[in-house]
């Protein structure tokens, strides 16, 4: 049983989408669908990635 559930499903594929934004921006090659051939460093990276921008976003639209 599954607990990666989105909790609202329309934002699936803008999520999908940040996160290849994301691992394009680092240099790590994530394709469609399962990744499990990613190193601990390489996955950590592109979620750091994410992370990064998504408080840059929030401090940019607090100003």
């Amino acid at each position: 049983m599954s607990k990666n559930n989105a909790v609202v499903p329309q934002a699936r594929a803008a999520l999908d989408q940040f996160k290849m934004e994301a691992a394009r921006e680092v240099g790590v090659n994530l394709k469609q669908g399962y990744n499990g051939d990613l190193t601990s460093k390489e996955a950590g990276s592109v979620g750091g990635q994410m992370v990064k921008k998504m408080i840059e976003a929030y401090e940019n639209g607090m100003k």
